[in-house]
């Protein structure tokens, strides 16, 4: 009995392992074809904050992220961002997300845009979660819609001329792998592709992969501490410049309720 549950379990496993090992290799191939264009190498330090706050006994919860992305490690900036947004958990492995997005990018590296811009975002996201080969395996598909500030310049400013609306999808497979007895301390792994379409897209519709590897610790029952690099690859727009983007990276991460007070007892 228990060599058929074993066997059961370990089947789709087999296929989210392979998946996983098929997107490592997609990025080494998107790299590969990368090398015959231009190329810009970084060193980025990006520091997040991503909290996925349940709002009472209910379904419902308040995702809050802030990031904040340097370039040339930390000495010049690439992006901050902020990404509110709402959960809804349909069940303890399925939780549907929608929200919005602010981000700001800067001129960083060997072939900077010529100003800093705006970006809004709309987006709307499935997580789902299953448990195979002794771990649990995260899958994360997003939507986005994307207003990107195309800018002109008067006098000494830049301003918004222009928004071009563009379409991504993204989809990411996480997983942990505990390093100690108590399951505190782990090892985390992920991989993340991106996609443009749309009438707006043309000459990359790939738009980045990023590849982590972190090592995390809970700090607390509702709160985790992530530490890794992640390796970024960008194809910029008109597809002719790609860059490779070494990443640091230290989260923050919280799943702290947020509940009502208990009312203090009346004395009798």
């Amino acid at each position: 009995m228990l060599k058929t549950a074993t066997h059961t379990q370990e089947n789709n496993p087999g296929l989210k392992t392979l998946f996983f090992a098929a997107l490592s290799l997609f990025s080494l191939e998107v790299t590969a074809e990368a090398s015959d264009n231009e190329l810009d190498s970084n060193a980025h330090v990006w520091m997040t904050y991503v909290g996925d706050h349940p709002l009472g006994d209910g379904p419902w919860g308040l995702h809050l992220e802030g990031q904040v992305r340097r370039s040339d490690l930390v000495d010049e900036w690439q992006q901050w961002m902020v990404r509110p947004g709402l959960n809804y958990t349909l069940s303890p492995s399925l939780t549907l997300s929608a929200g919005w997005a602010y981000a700001k990018t800067y001129p960083y590296g060997d072939y900077p845009v010529a100003f800093d811009f705006p970006e809004h975002r709309a987006w709307e996201q499935i997580t789902y979660s299953v448990k195979a080969l002794g771990l649990e395996w995260q899958n994360r598909l997003r939507l986005e819609q994307r207003w990107i500030g195309e800018m002109e310049r008067t006098g000494n400013d830049w301003n918004v001329e222009n928004w071009r609306y563009e379409n991504r999808i993204r989809y990411m497979l996480r997983t942990t792998l505990p390093l100690t007895a108590s399951k505190k301390t782990y090892l985390a792994f992920s991989e993340e592709i991106f996609v443009n379409f749309g009438s707006n897209v043309s000459g990359n519709f790939f738009d980045q992969n990023r590849l982590f590897l972190g090592v995390g610790h809970k700090l607390s029952p509702h709160t985790r501490i992530e530490l890794g690099f992640l390796e970024q690859t960008i194809q910029r727009r008109g597809g002719a410049i790609w860059e490779n983007n070494h990443t640091f990276t230290v989260t923050l991460a919280s799943n702290w309720p947020f509940k009502k007070k208990a009312k203090p007892l009346s004395l009798p």
